[in-house]
């Protein structure tokens, strides 16, 4: 049984921020469409904006945004990992080693 003791703070930031990216893309999607439906039944959204241009912004910023809020999340994560693991112990791991 192996124990993860210690998370190195940039890499968990990194790959949360490239995560939370990524499912901020799949989230501007989902408003993009959501937001043409409602162009389409002449509701709109905001006042002002035409809906393809607004979810053109959801897909763009919205990545942004959640990469951001990732990669900082996740260094706050790894640093207080790394700072409580001393008090009550790491993450056991148990690996298989292929032949």
């Amino acid at each position: 049984m192996a124990e993860l003791r210690k998370l190195g703070v940039l890499s968990v930031a990194k790959i949360n921020a490239v995560l939370s990216a990524f499912m901020g893309f799949l989230i501007g999607i989902f408003y993009a469409i959501l937001g043409a439906l409602f162009a389409a039944g002449g509701t709109p959204i905001i006042p002002g904006i035409p809906a393809f241009l607004l979810g053109f912004g959801f897909v763009i910023v919205f990545p942004v945004f959640y990469g951001i809020i990732g990669f900082v999340s996740g260094a706050i994560f790894a640093a207080l990992y790394n700072f409580f693991v001393p008090l009550v112990g790491g993450i056991e791991m148990k690996f298989r080693m292929n032949k």
